[in-house]
């Protein structure tokens, strides 16, 4: 029996993803886990499969001939694992889901296998995540709340956008040594015990991307896990970034994505405010952006649509 199994999802990773795989394989092979790599494709158009291939012949490489999101596709991985009827005394003792665009810092799997490990409440936990620069970047969020929707639209100062009313957690407890409890963890670092899938099942994969994550630590909690987020184990996430271009299919899918996670876990009264919320969000996105904007009309198009799927 494994002690971990790995998942990687990729699609056109070429330029990344030997530093991903290198630095988390480099990082087990000082440990004495047993482990193995799945790494699913989704259809890339760039040679990742033929980096994989060359570079990695141990890990196990799932090609798929379409894109299948996120969701999709680390499920598939589990179930070529053996999460679809495998016995259970067969099954790795906990999945590690990582991102490719991630660095792994010595000793940074282990310290999370050790803390899912050692405490028996506890069902996943995610490492401390900072950007290629070193600089810090927020790991762990608290579940999506009204104030995180108002964020998103309207002014808000400072204090509020980097405190718990937009979802987030102190800088202190990040440089803190000691695990703290969290409501998720991102999806870029990801390990849960075997039990939590058999008691949970995988992602849903009505996500095609993004909230995927969020809506399955909601389930673990809701069956009664705890979840860490733990500061000594310490990945690069090269991705999360901000940017200022507004891409109108991620936009749509981003938006779809969150009023199904608020249809699944929000009351019906908190379902009727945050649609509003967004409804009138959009409308001020629209009446604000400016005709110059590059793709302007696909970009109003975006807006509009939300506005739709949120009022629908």
């Amino acid at each position: 029996m494994l002690d971990l199994a790995i998942v990687v999802v990729t699609w056109n990773n070429a330029d990344i993803i030997e530093d991903a795989l290198s630095s988390v394989i480099a990082d087990l092979d000082t440990t004495p886990l047993s482990y193995k790599v799945w790494l699913v494709d989704n259809a890339s158009s760039d040679n990742t499969m033929a980096v994989v291939r060359e570079n990695f012949p141990t890990v196990e490489l799932i090609a798929s001939d379409e894109n299948l999101g996120f969701s999709r596709a680390n499920n598939l991985a589990m179930r070529r694992i053996g999460f679809d009827g495998l016995e259970s005394n067969k099954l790795p003792r906990a999945v590690y889901l990582i991102n490719p665009d991630t660095i792994t810092h010595h000793n940074a799997t282990q310290r999370l296998f050790d803390t899912l490990m050692s405490h028996d409440d506890v069902g996943v936990v995610g490492a401390r995540l900072t950007f290629a620069d070193g600089s810090f970047q927020h790991s762990a969020f608290k579940f999506p709340d009204l104030g995180q929707i108002w964020t998103e639209f309207f002014p808000t100062p400072g204090r509020f956008i980097e405190g718990g009313f937009n979802g987030r957690y102190s800088k202190e407890k990040y440089a803190s040594d000691a695990p703290f409890s969290v409501d998720f963890t991102l999806g870029a670092t990801m390990m849960l015990k075997r039990d939590v899938l058999l008691q949970t099942g995988l992602f849903d994969e009505d996500f095609l991307i993004y909230c995927e994550e969020v809506d399955w630590a909601w389930r673990i909690r809701n069956a009664g896990w705890n979840i860490l987020c733990v500061p000594q184990a310490h990945v690069t996430h090269l991705g999360g970034q901000s940017t200022s271009q507004v891409r109108p299919w991620s936009l749509i899918n981003l938006w779809k994505s969150r009023l199904h996670l608020y249809a699944k876990h929000y009351p019906v009264w908190k379902q009727w405010v945050a649609r509003r919320l967004v409804m009138f969000g959009m409308q001020c996105k629209i009446a604000q952006l400016d005709r110059q904007t590059e793709h302007y009309d696909e970009i109003i198009s975006a807006y509009q649509t939300v506005y739709d799927m949120a009022k629908s």
